[in-house]
C-alpha cells in the first residue's frame, strides 16, 4: 500500500489571501498518478480490484483551510462566551477544506481515477489535538473494492479543547500504523509531496548555506527547527518530520520529495531514485 500525501502548498497558492487552486500542478499530478498505477499493475480503475496493491491520497488544506483556522484560532483554549464565534469559525473552515477536496477529487476523477472523498470531521475526533477515535473500516472497505480514498486535513471535535485542527500529516501517521491491508501487499510506503527537495539543515528558501539532508534519523540533524519552512496551523515541516520519525521508529520509512517538479510524483511512486529525504 502507498500513502501519498500532497501538501497544501503544492495544490494551492498557500500564501494567497483568497483560496486559489494550482490547477497546473493538480492536473499534472493526476496524470502522473494514473500513469504510475498503470505501470505498476495498480490499475484498479480498469480491472476492478485485480491488483495486489492499493493507494490512499491525503492532502493538505493550503490557502483554503489555514486562513480561517488561524483567524478563528481553532485549537486554542477559549471560554464559554467565545464558543458561538468559535463554532462559526469551525463551520467556515470545514466548508473551505471540503470545497478544496471536492475540486481535487473532481480533477482526479476527470483523469479516470476512481477517487472517493473521505471527510475527516465526519468520523475522527481528537483529544488535546491527537487522534483518539478513528474508525478505519470504511476506508479499508473502499480499498478492498479498488477505490482510491482521498482524505484531507480538517477541523474536528476535540474531547478537551472542544474543537481542533487535524493535520493531514497526523492522519497519514495514524493510517500508516493502523490500516488493515486485508489480502493486499503487507508493505506500506509513505510519500510526502512538498514544495522543497526534502529536508534541509536550514530553510533553503531563506538561507543559501542550507544543506540538503538525504537521510534523516533525528530532529537533531536540523539546525533551526523553527525555520525549516513556513509555519502554519499544523506545525509546518517540523510537524511533518515528527510524525514521520514516529513511523520510522516502527520500521515504516517515508520519503519527502518536491512535488512541484514534473515527474517527481511518478518517479517516487515507481520507487526510482530522486532527490528528496528518506526518513528512517
Amino acid at each position: 500500500m502507498i500513502i501519498l500525501k500532497l501538501g497544501g502548498s503544492i495544490l494551492t497558492n498557500k500564501d494567497s489571501k483568497e483560496p486559489e487552486v494550482n490547477y497546473t500542478n493538480l492536473n499534472r499530478i493526476a496524470l502522473e498518478i494514473k500513469e504510475s498505477l498503470i505501470n505498476n499493475g495498480m490499475d484498479n480503475f480498469k480491472n476492478n480490484n485485480s491488483s495486489n496493491q492499493s493507494l490512499v491520497i491525503i492532502h493538505g488544506a493550503g490557502s483554503y483551510g489555514h486562513p480561517p483556522a488561524k483567524k478563528y484560532e481553532i485549537g486554542k483554549e477559549f471560554n464559554s462566551d467565545q464558543y458561538p464565534k468559535k463554532r462559526l469559525g469551525f463551520s467556515k473552515t470545514q466548508i473551505c477544506v471540503k470545497k478544496l477536496n471536492t475540486i481535487i477529487c473532481d480533477v482526479l476523477v476527470s483523469h479516470g481515477l476512481p477517487c472517493v472523498s473521505i471527510q475527516a470531521s465526519s468520523f475522527i475526533t481528537t483529544k488535546n489535538k491527537r487522534i483518539n477515535n478513528f474508525n478505519l473500516n470504511l476506508i479499508e472497505r473502499y480499498l478492498d473494492e479498488g477505490f482510491i480514498p482521498v482524505i484531507y486535513g480538517d477541523v474536528v471535535l476535540d474531547d478537551e479543547l472542544k474543537v481542533a485542527v487535524l493535520s493531514g500529516d497526523q492522519i497519514l501517521q495514524y493510517m500508516a500504523i493502523n490500516l488493515n491491508l486485508s489480502s493486499k501487499s503487507n508493505k506500506k510506503e509513505v510519500i510526502l509531496g512538498t514544495d522543497v527537495n526534502g529536508v534541509y539543515t536550514r530553510n533553503p528558501k531563506k538561507y543559501k548555506d542550507a544543506k540538503h539532508i538525504p537521510i534523516l534519523n533525528s530532529l537533531e540533524d536540523i539546525e533551526e527547527l523553527d525555520t525549516t519552512t513556513n509555519i502554519d496551523v499544523t506545525g509546518g515541516m517540523v510537524g511533518k518530520i515528527k510524525e514521520l520519525l514516529e513511523l520510522a521508529n516502527i520500521g515504516i520509512e517515508s520519503k519527502i520529495i518536491n512535488a512541484n517538479e514534473p515527474g517527481a510524483i511518478i518517479d517516487a511512486l515507481n520507487n526510482k531514485d530522486i532527490k528528496g529525504t528518506v526518513i528512517k
